[in-house]
């Protein structure tokens, strides 16, 4: 059963936040090291009242402290710049899907399939059901095979949104003129929840993404049932 907080910290479901989730990791395991390691030579500094004229214009001292940062910095330009062309790298995806964001809801269309196009909008509190979550369930969810690459195009009709589910590991922006991609693949099914990220208008908070993610011959069943 899903809980609020399965809502509010939705497990990474797709490889590349897997390796988003991995990079955060060793960042800050970097980066406690190194504080812990400065605040223990401050604390060594202040209690020791001795003086040594020999770290003064020590070489080998400074070639250390010169080395070891580009050393870190190399550690983590790798991962991060193969993280880079993985998020950018659409290559033979099985099915597309076009979002436009507008004033204030999300439209979907299915380019693949003729005619197969809808509006999602916000379930409004009046009109919940039981298992509805309140300003995050929609009235009609991107439906979507899981296990296949998906790539999502988004633009926008009006001012500028931004697509963002954060289990899935994407952020887009939504640019009226102009389309963004991203590809996307989901390692198991599920209901995956995101928002608008950016500030759009007066209800910027009220137009929420859900994307429901199942087997293969659900979703034939599904687009047979739809058209």
């Amino acid at each position: 059963m899903m809980t609020w907080k399965n809502i509010l910290f939705q497990d990474a479901m797709s490889p590349i936040m897997f390796h988003l989730i991995f990079f955060h990791e060793l960042i800050m395991i970097i980066i406690i090291s190194i504080i812990s390691i400065i605040l223990y030579f401050i604390i060594i500094m202040s209690k020791n009242k001795f003086y040594c004229n020999k770290i003064i214009d020590h070489q080998i001292l400074e070639t250390i402290w010169t080395i070891l940062p580009l050393m870190i910095l190399f550690i983590l330009a790798v991962p991060s710049i193969s993280l880079l062309y993985m998020t950018d790298e659409i290559k033979s995806p099985n099915l597309t899907i076009k979002s436009i964001g507008r004033q204030w809801y999300w439209s979907y269309e299915y380019p693949q399939f003729k005619d197969l196009k809808f509006n999602s909008y916000m379930i409004k509190p009046e009109l919940m059901e039981l298992n509805d979550f309140r300003l995050l369930d929609v009235d009609h969810r991107l439906i979507l095979p899981s296990n296949m690459k998906i790539r999502l195009l988004t633009t926008s009709n009006d001012v500028i949104h931004s697509f963002t589910v954060p289990s899935m590991g994407f952020k887009m922006d939504s640019i009226p003129g102009r389309i963004n991609q991203s590809s996307f693949i989901s390692l198991i099914p599920g209901i995956f929840f995101g928002q608008c990220s950016e500030i759009c208008g007066m209800n910027h908070s009220f137009m929420p993404i859900v994307i429901e993610l199942i087997s293969k011959p659900l979703f034939n069943k599904w687009l047979m049932n739809i058209n």
